[in-house]
């Protein structure tokens, strides 16, 4: 197994972020990498929830994904298990800070022959995802 992990501090409190995850019209804005948009066709946000969903990339190429929500704690924390390839558990915490939110990304991939050749790409994406949830939440906090 092998652990990917990355965090942001947002300048919101953990329930206007938890409302950028929890939301699927907001989180179909910002979920994936850079240039990347998602078509949500199952959206359980529960525990043991199911996920279906497909990201398109820039040059129109699909990714079906099929997930699971292992356990929603409002306002704290969200895991998901990738079901099909690359599997994956994805533990998302936030936690309170004097300036906002601290927001830990911890993914562990079963194949860590995966994870070690898709590291750079990986862990690019996740810091991309985890800047697009902070312009989310911004744009949110701004408007409101």
């Amino acid at each position: 197994m092998t652990v990917l992990s990355c965090s942001r501090e947002i300048p919101a409190e953990p329930q206007a972020v938890f409302a950028a995850i929890q939301d699927p019209v907001r989180l179909a804005r910002w979920w994936g990498p850079n240039g990347f948009t998602n078509t949500f066709h199952t959206f359980e946000f529960r525990d043991d929830g199911s996920w279906l969903f497909t990201m398109h990339d820039q040059n129109g190429k699909e990714y079906p994904n099929e997930a699971r929500f292992l356990e929603v704690v409002c306002n704290a924390k969200v895991r998901v298990r990738h079901v099909n390839l690359p599997h994956y558990d994805l533990t998302i915490t936030l936690e309170p800070t004097e300036t906002g939110t601290l927001v830990s990304w911890n993914t562990v991939f079963e194949n860590s022959a995966f994870a070690e050749n898709a590291r750079d790409f990986l862990e690019t994406a996740n810091e991309q995802n985890l800047e697009r949830l902070a312009i989310e939440v911004g744009s949110c906090n701004r408007s409101s």
